[in-house]
């Protein structure tokens, strides 16, 4: 066990409850909050200690760890009056995970900065099967004797961890993911939409392509599912779209036009539209016709 003892985890969904009890079951002493507190239950339950809002949890903590939804949500726990950087005691590691913007990174990592705490990006890519299993990819920015103080952490979570740079460096390469997922998701579908159109039997298609060049982890791992009629979320639809989203500003924003990552992001959100952003990513394949 490192010096780092008490650790406070905000944001206990699909991914965060299950970081948040391998922290607990490696010894540390855990406080969590969530804004609907039945989704924390489990983790009261097995121990960890309940605080009813995010600045209470951030008190008196070692680390405070965040997994939530939107850059909107990081920006206002972190960044209000009562929030976790008012409330976080000097010398606290803040550890945002969530797949957040890197300007709003940039802009905790200064503010917390200017109150001597030490905060970094670490968005993680592996989704609810990394999360359950603890064999996340944890891509961190900040500063490097951060990363190196929090490394103790990270390896209860995840097991490749990779320090990426300054502040909003880890979101820049989350977003890099998310972008190469975009082609990769969208192009297996159109490959199923064509068999499906020209008369091919897609399971033959499948067992043909699937083990060759064109194999991919979207095909085998993601869309597979989806061709059994299997939409559970290891990864919701909609928070793809999110993640999409914020790769186009943050390119628009270094001059880029990146037309792949536009029209999948378009695709997502009319996906979104009709019902679907609470499914997994290989409902995608509804909206080429694939499946129904």
């Amino acid at each position: 066990m490192s010096e780092l003892k008490k650790i406070g985890f905000i944001g206990t969904g699909i991914m965060g409850a299950a970081m948040a009890e391998h922290l607990m079951n490696s010894g540390f002493e855990v406080g969590v909050y969530n804004r609907t507190k039945s989704k924390a239950q489990k983790l009261i339950d097995k121990g960890a200690i309940w605080y009813d809002t995010a600045g209470e949890c951030a008190k008196n903590q070692d680390v405070v760890i965040t997994i939530v939804g939107y850059p909107k949500d990081v920006e206002e726990i972190y960044l209000s009056p009562g929030g976790i950087v008012e409330s976080a005691k000097s010398g606290t590691y803040l550890v945002d995970m969530t797949t957040s913007s890197p300007e709003v990174a940039e802009k905790i990592f200064n503010a917390a900065k200017s109150k001597g705490l030490h905060a970094v990006d670490a968005p993680v890519t592996g989704g609810e099967i990394g999360a359950k299993n603890a064999s996340l990819t944890i891509l961190v920015g900040g500063d490097k004797e951060d990363f190196d103080a929090l490394n103790p952490v990270f390896k209860v979570i995840g097991k490749n961890l990779v320090y990426e740079g300054s502040a909003g460096a880890g979101q820049k390469t989350k977003a890099c993911n998310q972008i190469a997922i975009a082609g990769a998701l969208a192009g297996v579908c159109e490959a199923f939409a064509y068999a499906k159109s020209s008369g091919l039997d897609v399971e033959k298609v499948y067992s043909a392509i699937s083990t060759g060049a064109a194999g991919s982890f979207q095909m085998t791992g993601v869309v597979r599912q989806g061709l059994d009629g299997n939409f559970n979320p290891g990864f919701m639809l909609k928070h793809l779209a999110k993640d999409l989203s914020i790769g186009v500003a943050d390119s628009n924003s270094c001059g880029l036009t990146l037309p792949i990552l536009s029209t999948v992001l378009h695709e997502l959100r009319n996906m979104e539209k009709s019902g679907h952003g609470t499914e997994g990513t290989q409902a995608l394949l509804k909206y080429y016709g694939v499946v129904e």
